[in-house]
């Protein structure tokens, strides 16, 4: 078997550049700004400003360029409604909905996973630590 395929699976051939337009693709998609807007819009429609005080710590300028992304690979839709200030609303299209679950699980994995890596840091930093030390 070859990697990437599973058993049962039609073999295919993956010419030179798939790699690279997956690796694109899991670039934008595996973006910690990414992921937290598409959990954001999960439950709906919502506005920039809603979007930036929800996912705190992100800077206007990363999630215009997150947004942006998004909407260039058709995850996202905007929609300005023309008011004084404008509306603009932000809204996951039918692929983006798709990239809901995906996105929800590896959640959830970390959730459940969060304490082994915590423990996994702290003996890591200890060893580090005491490596760095004079002996």
């Amino acid at each position: 078997m070859e990697p990437g395929h599973s058993e049962g699976t039609a073999r295919t051939r993956h010419l030179p550049g798939d790699c690279q337009a997956v690796s694109s693709v899991l670039a934008r998609i595996g973006d910690k700004w990414t992921v937290l807007v598409v959990m954001m819009l999960a439950d709906g429609p919502r506005r920039f400003s809603e979007l930036k005080r929800a996912i705190g710590g992100v800077s206007q300028r990363m999630l215009t360029l997150t947004l942006r992304g998004l909407e260039r690979d058709g995850l996202v839709t905007r929609t300005i409604t023309p008011t004084i200030p404008p509306r603009v609303d932000y809204e996951l299209t039918e692929l983006g909905q798709s990239l809901r679950r995906p996105v929800e699980a590896l959640g959830d994995w970390v959730f459940e996973h969060l304490p082994e890596i915590h423990r996994a840091r702290t003996a890591f930093d200890t060893r580090a630590e005491e490596d760095r030390q004079p002996g």
